[in-house]
């Protein structure tokens, strides 16, 4: 990929060790995490400058920064320090909020969120798997009537929702979605496609297909390696452009995960993958996978 293609990166995550406790990456051992081994990027800070020289050469324009897997009580302390750098450095363009939709207080932590000028969204991981080395949660919050209670009060906030789920999971949620028109929705990191046997991988595309019949959602392309530790060009290709047949070129977008994804390859790495995989498609279709949707969907 030339470093002329302008790259807009919604789904980055910074954060300074010394302004609040990251559990996922500070705990002694760290606890098992799903998406790899994360002693690489553990028990040190991931700035803005780190971010910046991660992707030295490459154009990028815009980024989205998404939660970063604080507790509830430290949500809205992560999003003011983020406000803050947005208001020194103009980074990140958009905010994407930790909120659990379970909090006791989630209608003044969402007033608060919306109140933040570059807040889009929220996020709360919502991956249940039946294996315990793959989930992220003790049960299905989707099927939890109180959590989609919370879910529905995004509306009136005018707040996304970034939806990060396995594909046993995208039922559940394109029902979710279709009796919520007025929520956006984007799916985080492909939808997951864990499963890698043919009965895996045939229910992530069904998935996909149910929750893409919402024209209010949208797909991330990102976090490939999560799923494909040894991955190549070719074997990521048919789960991109799955993705991308499934949604469109219009409600797809390449995202980095940074620094989470590093632990698998370099920024340079996915994103030339990602140009190598859509070099013959147009300029303009280019344009809006790389940057063109994140700003329309992120409203950067």
């Amino acid at each position: 990929m030339t470093s002329d293609l302008r790259i807009v990166d919604p789904h980055v995550h910074l954060w300074d060790l010394s302004r609040a406790r990251y559990g996922w990456l500070q705990d002694d051992p760290l606890p098992n995490n799903p998406a790899g081994d994360m002693t690489a990027i553990a028990h040190r800070n991931y700035l803005l400058d780190d971010y910046l020289a991660d992707t030295a050469g490459w154009r990028v324009d815009k980024i989205v920064h998404v939660e970063a897997g604080q507790p509830i009580g430290q949500q809205l302390g992560e999003t003011d320090w983020l406000q803050a750098m947005a208001d020194r450095n103009g980074y990140p363009h958009g905010i994407v909020a930790g909120a659990d939709l379970l909090d006791p207080d989630l209608d003044a932590l969402l007033e608060a969120h919306a109140a933040r000028a570059n807040v889009r969204g929220v996020r709360q991981i919502v991956c249940w798997h039946a294996d315990p080395l793959k989930t992220y949660t003790d049960r299905d919050l989707l099927a939890d009537p109180q959590w989609v209670a919370g879910f529905a009060r995004l509306a009136q906030h005018g707040l996304s929702f970034d939806l990060q789920l396995y594909p046993s999971q995208m039922a559940t949620a394109a029902v979710i979605a279709a009796r919520h028109p007025d929520i956006p929705m984007i799916i985080n990191h492909a939808g997951l496609p864990t499963d890698r046997d043919a009965e895996g991988l045939a229910l992530w595309r069904q998935g996909l297909r149910l929750l893409a019949a919402n024209p209010h959602v949208s797909i991330k392309i990102s976090g490939l390696g999560i799923t494909d530790r040894a991955w190549t060009i070719e074997s990521l290709r048919p789960i991109v452009l799955e993705c991308i047949d499934a949604f469109g070129t219009k409600r797809a977008m390449f995202a980095s995960d940074f620094p989470v994804e590093s632990v698998h390859g370099g920024f340079g790495d996915f994103y030339a993958a990602f140009d190598a995989i859509t070099a013959d498609f147009s300029a303009e279709e280019r344009d809006r996978l790389f940057a063109a949707n994140a700003e329309g969907i992120y409203r950067l």
